[in-house]
């Protein structure tokens, strides 16, 4: 492959000082194209603001602040970061560069912030660690996972259209002692109690979280309709992580979905890979077991694959650990753009990804695998400037039905990856 728009899926437009381009270029892109995007570089205004207008969705755009000092207008006037953030396009967002005398004055940083910024970081930064935390960004950049919230009390309190916004969904409930029924079958990420209802039953709280299956992160949250100390003194003494007094229901629905941001950030950190930002195994088996309860529910087919680098350990050993951590993560940038907002994506640890795809029989299922397979293998490694190889993964599924459990999924699939490293690597088992 010659085009280089079909050997990188994402670009960085980089708008920095001349000097700094002719002397970073070289290794900035050797970085860049072994965790496959590319960087444009720009050193005029005009011709940046152009291409950020032009650029794709998930494309990221740098801005390194020593421009500043070294642009100029066409009567010879120093361009001011004013300027410079009023000619940025405002449907974008921003990673700015800074010196460390920069990044100390706080008015500065708050002029960034509330001009569509994304990130910021202080320089001197290594090439190699700046191109880490713009995959980082790419790999972040992304549409929150779903959340849920349980509402038991007379009457809503809560924008449900905004909440649906956020991909957060709304249920309300009216009956305590049946609420710990209801939590076990949505599992929520919040259950939100009015205070009428808790002090008719004052253990709700406690039969929510004593249950051994009760997910840790589950947070209650007590509806208080006017302050009362003592109330919420035995609220929390009982097993309610906050409350919120009963205000109008744009306020209570910020605060909710602040509570909701905190909580898929703690869940991120929980039940995601570091390196790739995919579910770890962890938090792969928890949702596995959801989804194989809806499945049964709905009665829809399900398929869960693994699969495996074929001949890791020679890559590592050959071009280096450093290497084998670029090839895992740029598969996992492949497989992301090949599942569906229903499926379920995982880095179980090392070489092997494990999923788990929705509503997908085995025949449509190994069709999608073929095509994730013959798409890795197209993908270009510069291990050595000029020298452009290829990798291959092997993989195996399994179906649901007739395995009714995410453990004897796997292991089936197990099975299968076994016989297709031993049928000769590069290739999918399981019909």
């Amino acid at each position: 492959m010659t085009d280089r728009d079909a050997l990188f899926k994402r670009k960085v437009c980089y708008f920095a000082q001349t000097f700094f381009i002719k002397d970073n270029r070289a290794e900035l892109l050797l970085c860049a194209h072994k965790y496959d995007f590319d960087i444009e570089f720009f050193d005029q205004m005009a011709d940046f603001v152009i291409a950020v207008g032009q650029a794709e969705p998930d494309d990221l755009f740098v801005v390194d602040l020593d421009v500043l000092y070294n642009m100029q207008h066409d009567q010879n006037r120093t361009m001011f970061l004013g300027d410079l953030l009023k000619r940025l396009p405002d449907a974008r967002r921003y990673v700015y560069l800074q010196t460390e005398r920069q990044s100390g004055r706080f008015l500065l940083q708050k002029m960034l912030v509330d001009h569509n910024c994304l990130a910021y970081a202080e320089k001197p930064i290594a090439n190699d660690i700046l191109v880490d935390k713009l995959f980082n960004l790419f790999a972040a950049n992304k549409r929150d996972e779903a959340s849920r919230v349980i509402y038991l009390g007379d009457y809503t309190r809560f924008d449900a259209a905004r909440l649906a916004d956020r991909r957060v969904e709304l249920v309300r409930h009216e009956d305590a002692q049946t609420l710990h029924l209801l939590v076990r079958q949505l599992r929520p990420d919040v259950v939100v109690i009015e205070d009428s209802h808790y002090q008719r039953t004052e253990v709700v709280a406690r039969v929510l979280k004593k249950n051994i299956e009760a997910d840790p992160s589950l947070e209650i949250v007590l509806l208080q309709g006017k302050p009362d100390s003592s109330l919420a003194r035995r609220a929390i003494d009982s097993g309610f992580d906050e409350i919120l007094l009963l205000q109008e229901a744009d306020v209570l629905t910020r605060q909710l979905l602040n509570r909701i941001d905190k909580i898929r950030v703690n869940k991120r950190l929980i039940s995601r890979d570091r390196a790739t930002g995919l579910l770890n195994k962890i938090g792969f088996q928890t949702r596995a077991q959801e989804a194989i309860r809806r499945a049964e529910k709905d009665g829809l087919p399900l398929s869960l694959a693994i699969i495996d680098i074929d001949k890791f350990k020679t890559i590592n050993d050959t071009w280096g650990h450093y290497f084998g951590d670029i090839v895992i993560k740029r598969l996992s940038l492949l497989l992301q753009a090949h599942v569906d907002a229903d499926d379920l994506l995982s880095r179980f640890g090392g070489e092997e990804f494990v999923m788990l795809l929705w509503n997908c029989p085995p025949a449509a299922a190994m069709e999608r695998l073929e095509r994730m397979r013959q798409a890795f293998g197209e993908l270009v490694f510069e291990v050595e400037p000029g020298d452009e190889r290829h990798f291959s993964f092997s993989g195996g599924l399994a179906s649901f039905p007739p395995h009714r459990t995410e453990n004897e999924l796997f292991l089936r699939a197990d099975a299968q990856l076994y016989v297709a490293k031993q049928s000769g690597r590069n290739r999918i088992a399981g019909l």
